[in-house]
């Protein structure tokens, strides 16, 4: 099958038709990207797997989070986004998730802070009262190429970002979870192959691979399911706003598929191990990176 090939009329953008770009903050805006990626798969049709359940998408404002809430409304839940800046990026995924039917709340704020977990959490219990599922899924990248290039400041706020958020809000949520329930993280392929250039990332992720199997164990008694996915290269605001106009123009291309995913390609997995397809599933990292294998 070539790397040009299409889901009926969804175009599958390759890195070829990624221009060279850069935005210089993160966590960067999907609407400046160049093409936006594809968050809505139109030929996705639910089928009533996560009907009357509640989700908390962290980082569901654009990206992976973005095309998770959506696909997850598709499936009968209603969601909370918890978003650190682009309103614009949210207001997106508020028409998407509303479009289906479903409800969307969106609280900003920045879960480096543990207040802002219980922020979520509280308003989640209020606009809906009950939480069934949490995906952690927000993350910052530095590249730097050098471990010397790392300052103390930048590594607190990677592993701040992308792992102890995670910590805040599973505690935040925990005594509102039932049997049934479902914790999905994000890590990365990073964590299982090392990046030169994004070694604080890279470690990060491996903490939240970590974090995966153990409450996983520790969570298995109450019926509360823990897995995570680990992504390859996908086209979403992070790419633009961490790396390098040049970066940017070849990204995706060095995995077997030849291409980055569109965030859309994500959301199914997600959707498998928030449903209770994956009801015998917990302490588990699903890869969806494109071919690349991985010791795992």
């Amino acid at each position: 099958m070539s790397n040009n090939s299409t889901y009926e009329n969804i175009p599958v953008i390759t890195p070829s038709q990624f221009p060279p770009q850069h935005q210089p903050l993160q966590p960067g805006s999907q609407g400046a990207m160049n093409p936006i990626p594809i968050t809505d798969n139109p030929l996705y049709h639910g089928s009533g797997k996560l009907e009357g359940r509640v989700a908390i998408v962290t980082g569901g404002d654009s990206g992976i989070g973005q095309a998770v809430a959506v696909a997850f409304a598709k499936e009968g839940a209603d969601i909370v986004v918890p978003f650190y800046s682009e309103q614009e990026d949210a207001g997106e995924t508020v028409r998407l998730v509303s479009a289906t039917g479903r409800r969307c709340v969106t609280v900003i704020c920045d879960l480096k802070q543990e207040s802002s977990a219980r922020q979520v959490v509280d308003t989640a219990l209020h606009d809906f009262g009950h939480i069934s599922i949490l995906v952690n899924n927000i993350a910052v990248q530095f590249p730097q190429n050098s471990i010397s290039d790392i300052t103390v400041e930048q590594l607190n706020n990677t592993f701040a970002t992308n792992i102890i958020s995670y910590f805040y809000m599973t505690k935040a949520v925990l005594p509102h979870l039932r049997q049934g329930a479902s914790i999905i993280n994000t890590t990365s392929v990073t964590a299982y192959k090392g990046q030169p250039t994004l070694i604080d990332y890279s470690a990060s992720k491996g903490a939240v691979v970590s974090f995966t199997r153990s409450m996983a164990l520790s969570l298995a008694s109450n019926g509360i399911r823990v897995n995570a996915v680990a992504p390859g290269p996908v086209w979403t605001p992070l790419i633009p706003s961490s790396f390098s106009e040049e970066d940017v123009a070849k990204f995706g291309k060095n995995v077997p598929l030849g291409r980055a995913a569109q965030p859309f390609e994500l959301a199914p997995t997600y959707v498998y191990l928030a449903s209770d397809d994956s009801a015998f599933v917990t302490g588990q990292v699903l890869h969806v990176n494109g071919g690349i294998i991985t010791d795992s």
